[in-house]
């Protein structure tokens, strides 16, 4: 007598079976291999490391190399985030003068680059009397006011401030321009200094966004700005206040060891209170942003940065970082040097 198990009986109970020794016992069906699971694409943290570890490798290469890659990087940089906020304006409905934008968007860094702030003020002027000419040729009337200011507001917006990171890295040449003559070497300011200044400026502004995201996922209770942006808290700020400060005085400790040649322009003393101006500026900046996405409803500018959202998203905070670190370092030269 065979036991087949599982073979159950008419009341339901499983008891042993005889088998016909001349009856072929069929087993069951082998058990079907787990379907291959699909890996999960990278979760937000891990996307956003991964694009910072190839990012500022990168752009730590560019500014340090200077020159025209520096210039054709800003302007890329400049021109995408600037198409990303015409696409933000156009989902409220507005008309934009896209290619007049752009173009001058590009020709006021190219101006910084190859003059002065000064003359890139005067093509901030000429393209606000172009785009208003520009207007006129257009058939609908009633967009005009919303074409004109936002397609201007652009302009200012991303490429004016942005042209600034163009100043600062070349900081030497803008010193030497309100110096009437001064020697910049007495206070320690050199050709290469603007290299310090940018990283130092970056450091400060990218830590502090970094010190804000883990301590508000940490320690996040109180919101900062709820109606603005809900995830962002109070106990973030200061975690990204405190941990941009020490980034910026960090990389003052770097090249102080390392180039101090190229840190000496700038004292401890400055070097602190510069980081702490600029963690402020840059969440104020985040938050300007956000502020332009909660209007357009949306969460990112774009997604050719995988992690962090669109170009925009990334240089929200050195966008009002970059005129802060270069007008205040005008403002220190000045004082060195009376």
């Amino acid at each position: 007598m065979l036991y087949v198990p599982g073979v159950t009986d008419d009341a339901g109970d499983e008891s042993e079976a005889v088998a016909d020794p001349g009856e072929a016992i069929h087993p069951r069906p082998a058990t079907p291999l787990a379907a291959k699971v699909p890996k999960r694409p990278l979760g937000d943290l891990a996307s956003r490391l991964l694009t910072a570890s190839v990012l500022i490798p990168l752009v730590l290469y560019i500014i340090v190399i200077g020159g025209y890659a520096y210039l054709a990087t800003v302007l890329i940089f400049g021109l995408l985030a600037q198409r990303e906020f015409y696409q933000l304006i156009e989902g409220k409905g507005a008309r934009p003068l896209t290619a007049a934008g752009l173009g001058f968007g590009a020709a006021v860094i190219a101006v910084a680059w190859f003059s002065s702030e000064y003359h890139a003020m005067l093509l901030m002027t000429a393209s606000l009397l172009v785009l208003m000419v520009a207007q006129l040729g257009k058939a609908r009337i009633e967009e005009s006011l919303a074409s004109i200011s936002g397609t201007f507001f652009g302009v200012f917006y991303v490429a004016w401030l942005l042209s600034h990171s163009v100043l600062l890295r070349f900081f030497y040449r803008s010193a030497e321009a309100h110096s009437s003559g001064e020697s910049l070497s007495a206070i320690g300011l050199v050709p290469e200094s603007g290299i310090f200044l940018t990283i130092y400026c970056l450091a400060a502004v990218v830590l502090c966004d970094a010190g804000a995201y883990f301590a508000g996922r940490s320690w996040g209770r109180r919101k900062l700005a709820p109606e603005i942006s809900p995830n962002k808290s109070v106990e973030g700020a200061l975690g990204g206040i405190v941990l941009g400060t020490s980034g910026g005085l960090a990389i003052k400790a770097f090249f102080d060891f390392f180039y101090p040649e190229l840190s000496a322009v700038l004292s401890w003393s400055a070097a602190l209170v510069f980081a702490l101006v600029l963690c402020v500026v840059g969440i104020v900046g985040d938050l300007v942003e956000s502020l332009l996405k909660r209007d357009a409803a949306v969460k990112d500018t774009g997604a050719l940065l995988p992690g962090m959202g669109g170009v925009l998203d990334r240089i929200d905070a050195p966008l009002l970082a970059f005129p802060a670190m270069y007008y205040m370092m005008l403002g220190y030269v000045w004082v060195r040097m009376h």
